[in-house]
């Protein structure tokens, strides 16, 4: 295949100053393109331009706001005459726990991420009408397609701009222009602050700009329209899947309760859908089958006695349907809408029940006096149903700035500012049920409905952020598409029936706004004549492309077929940042079939008889050694790391006459060495499958305050434990003058997903580094007890650990923990340290890691003597959770030898 050239293309990168956006702008200017680069920092745009020029490309920067689109797109005219691409990739994090949340930290995301993509395309959009072709690309990220702790606003963003790229490629479609919306995972400034420098040496941008490349060529594939995931080698196409659902009979006996009944098979996917555009619902053959149902079953009945509800935009349709079924049900109502009149209207005929209902007249963006108003009338709030909206339809090319302002502060900036107001109280009860209104036009975009679109889509970022916080705390938060007559086009008198009244939407919301949905959270519901179905994404098997060869858009194209193949059985469904970044991270050791690094003339020193071939050729492999220097001061930010405090000055002070290195020291300087063993040859190796599984530590000699080692690292033992591996890899550390050898490490790991290889399922008697240290049947000779501090996993990464999950909070929660914990190595070492001042001195230290620890918990290490042996266990005091187990340590000369405290 002949290279894409860009010549004669002129292409627009924002956020181009470093990351992704260098790399588009540098790989467009090498094939031909005129670019320009947009960033909000002078001197990082101007230095890509200027590493352009120097190659013997053309480039000009630019420094506007994304939010100023005209200026932007007019640097384009003025210096090359024209526009042809434009990928709008310009972005910021301003990352907060929902209830923390400031407007303006909200806001700031909204204006770069979606007011900036708007504003641009905007100003392009005539140039691309009038030649008769253009190529957009709009940036989304993992955290919008599934949701992110910490991350509701930019969540809610990058979800917004997947209906804005499907409005667009429809609209523009006549006029040759096409709209791709891709979620890279690639290392930039934004991702350098929660991930790992060995992470992100995988996540090159340099494996996200050729797929860009691809799909803007005037001969690439027609991408328009669709949802690509791309990072670390890996493509990855999405759609929608749907659950083909439940039918119930639309009729009175269509309640909550009767929902409940049925709920199971609601979200039971076995004989899937794949909707792609507007009409979706067969609402003839729905309403054709409905009719010959009984009535519907009912389980428990579900009621709202003592429970508040807010139903904002409740003056009429849904919301009314809403009000009036909460009404009936028992709940006090408060029926919000910017109509007086409407809402006293529905207030009226819930009180004419002998329901209880206030009003509010108030724009769903003044969330806390709705809020405020529901605590006033009746002490408290339960339930949120977020439905408020306006509707501002024109084509794109006419789109005001007003329009667009106008319907995603009503929908968008509405549910943001009315869930936050009542998250508080939620929290406080640890009970809340939030359900918000998405859309179809949210769903496949909609021509002449591109902030509509935007702003339905953005709800379902913005509800899936918040589920996932929300969870632990029992506040359920949910989307419903709601398909009632009007929103289907069909009117009121639509087949002569009035089974797409509202009224047979509001049972399903009622259920899941009930304390009888006890699991149902961070989901989609589409919702028509009695039926309700669930979506979720489908993404195809994908390609991964080997991560240590550059990667072209000419090797995209070859294997598009492959990429976007939803029907060769390695389709997956996740519905979690952390499932979908599992796949991608597989694809890490995708390398060529070198055996670089593999000795076949020489036996591996831990060569054994019943290792599988594959783990014969695996032990041969010889890692190059890794240097490690320290000084006093490593020494001292160990010792602290793990504990050591300003009144024990032999560890934390150089000038002490007995300054020294705890024992467990010997963990640091092997780290490098140890982690950095390959472990790809294993079946379906997966590195976000790994667990760090036991550690054995021996010290062979005096531990310098200072020095110079040298790290040699070898694989020891591979066990076969049939869904999973258990590799053991040994280190020795020696001193690089004397050749002496100072600390032996050996280091077990556990990945799941990667047995079936054959060979050893049972490890050899490796003395004190594999013994079980089962407790003595007495109680422990002795107890220390330590209280972290809540800076402690910080400080603990001052010695090398750059491991996210010890320090930011999104990420831990990727992680499933409600927090940053702290480094297993971190309370190995505090445990060593207890020992050490109780029973003295240790040549070695073995544990098992068994739980977790946040900082701040208190350590609990019970110790028991057993001649020159120490078995101990670490439990947490707060949660009773033991953390270290199977440990014990080898005391010298049986415990003689007492450091000087």
């Amino acid at each position: 295949m002949s290279q894409l050239s860009f010549k004669g293309q002129t292409v627009i990168v924002t956020g181009a100053g470093g990351g992704i956006g260098k790399a588009y702008s540098l790989l467009f200017a090498s094939r031909g393109a005129n670019v320009v680069v947009n960033d909000v920092s002078q001197a990082a745009a101007q230095k890509v331009v200027d590493e352009i020029t120097q190659a013997g490309g053309k480039a000009v920067a630019n420094t506007s706001s994304v939010a100023d689109g005209e200026a932007v797109i007019k640097t384009a005219l003025d210096t090359f005459g024209t526009v042809t691409i434009l990928v709008n990739n310009a972005g910021i994090l301003r990352d907060k726990g929902f209830r923390n949340m400031t407007d303006q930290e909200w806001d700031q995301v909204q204006l770069v991420h979606l007011k900036g993509a708007f504003s641009c395309t905007k100003a392009a959009w005539p140039i691309f009408v009038k030649q008769g072709f253009g190529r957009i690309v709009n940036t989304s990220s993992a955290a919008g397609l599934y949701g992110n702790f910490g991350q509701a606003n930019y969540s809610a963003a990058k979800m917004g701009l997947v209906a804005f790229t499907k409005s667009l490629a429809a609209e523009g479609a006549k006029h040759g222009i096409k709209a791709t919306v891709i979620a890279p995972m690639a290392a930039s400034a934004m991702t350098e602050t929660i991930m790992p420098p060995e992470m992100l040496a995988n996540l090159k941008p340099e494996f996200v700009a050729p797929f860009v490349l691809a799909i803007t060529h005037p001969d690439g594939p027609d991408a328009s329209g669709r949802i690509f995931e791309v990072g670390a080698g890996f493509i990855a196409e999405l759609r929608w899947e749907r659950s083909k659902g439940v039918i119930y009979k639309a009729d009175q006996t269509l309640t909550p309760g009767a929902v409940a009944e049925k709920w199971s098979d609601v979200i039971d996917f076995e004989h899937p859908e794949y909707p792609s555009g507007v009409p979706d619902v067969d609402v003839k053959a729905i309403l054709e089958q409905a009719s010959k149902l009984p009535n519907n079953a009912q389980s428990d009945d579900v009621r709202f006695e003592g429970k508040t509800v807010i139903v904002t935009g409740a003056g009429a349709g849904l919301g009314r349907a809403y009000a009036l079924m909460f009404g009936t049900l028992g709940a006090n109502v408060v029926v919000n809408d910017v109509s007086a009149q409407a809402a006293a209207a529905v207030v009226a005929e819930i009180n004419k029940g002998k329901g209880k209902a206030v009003s509010i007249v108030a724009s769903a963006e003044n969330g806390e006096a709705i809020a405020k108003q529901a605590l006033d009338a009746f002490g408290g709030v339960h339930v949120l149903v977020a439905n408020a909206g306006v509707v501002r339809p024109n084509e794109f090319a006419k789109m005001s700035e007003k329009e667009w302002d106008e319907v995603l502060g009503v929908h968008l900036r509405g549910t943001f500012k009315c869930a936050q107001a009542v998250w508080p109280i939620f929290h406080k009860q640890k009970f809340g049920r939030i359900i918000t209104t998405g859309s179809q036009a949210g769903l496949y975009g909609m021509p002449g409905l591109a902030n509509y679109a935007t702003a339905k889509a953005g709800i379902v970022g913005l509800t899936r952020a918040i589920a996932l916080e929300g969870r632990k705390y029992n506040i359920f938060v949910n989307t419903v598409i709601p398909c009632a007559a009007a929103s289907l086009g069909l009117g009121r008198a639509a087949y002569g029936i009035d089974a797409l009244r509202e009224d047979y939407i509001a049972p399903i919301v009622g259920f899941l706004a009930s304390e009888a949905n006890e699991e149902t959270t961070g989901s989609i519901f589409q919702i028509a004549a009695g039926w309700v179905a669930q979506l979720r994404w489908q993404r195809t098997g994908g390609h991964g492309f080997p991560v240590n060869k550059p990667l072209t858009p000419e090797a995209i194209l070859s294997k598009w077929n492959a990429i976007t193949d939803f029907s060769d059985g390695n389709a997956t469904n996740p519905t979690t940042t952390q499932e979908a970044f599992e796949q991608i991270a597989s694809n890490f050791d995708n390398e060529d079939d070198s055996r670089d690094g593999i000795d076949d003339s020489g036996a591996s020193p831990y060569a054994d008889p019943e290792d599988s071939e594959l783990v014969a050729d695996a032990k041969k492999a010889v890692q190059e050694p890794i240097d490690y220097s320290y000084t006093e001061r490593d020494v001292i930010l160990y010792n602290l790391g793990v504990g050591a405090t300003e009144e024990e000055l032999q560890w934390t002070f150089e000038g002490h006459d007995d300054f020294a290195a705890l024992p467990t020291f010997g963990v640091v300087p092997q780290f490098l060495a140890s982690s950095g063993i390959a472990l790809d040859w294993l079946p379906n190796y997966n590195p976000a499958k790994l667990l760090h599984g036991e550690q054995y530590m021996a010290i062979k000699g005096p531990i310098p305050t200072n020095g110079h080692f040298v790290n040699e690292a070898r694989l020891m033992e591979v066990l076969d434990k049939g869904k999973a591996a258990a590799v053991t890899s040994i280190v020795e550390t020696k001193d690089k003058t004397t050749g002496k050898v100072i600390f032996e490490n050996q280091s077990t790991v556990f990945i799941r997903g990667s047995g079936g290889f054959g060979g050893k399922r049972v490890g050899k008697d490796r003395g004190a580094a594999s013994a079980g240290n089962a407790p003595p049947q007495r109680k422990p000779d002795a107890v220390v007890e330590e209280k972290t501090v809540p800076t402690q996993a910080a400080l603990y990464r001052l010695n090398g650990d750059y491991n996210p999950l010890h320090i930011l909070p999104e990420f831990a929660a990727i992680g499933g923990f409600e927090r940053p914990i702290l480094h297993g190595l971190c309370f190995f070492g505090i445990s060593g340290k207890h020992i050490l001042k109780t029973y003295g001195a240790f040549s070695d230290i073995k544990v098992r890691f068994a739980g977790v620890v946040y900082p701040g918990e208190t350590l609990v290490t019970e110790m028991w003597k057993e001649g020159d042996k120490v078995i101990f266990t670490t439990r947490v005091k707060e949660r009773g959770a033991i953390v270290l187990t199977a440990a014990a340590v080898t005391l010298v000369d049986g415990g003689a030898t007492k450091p000087k405290l």
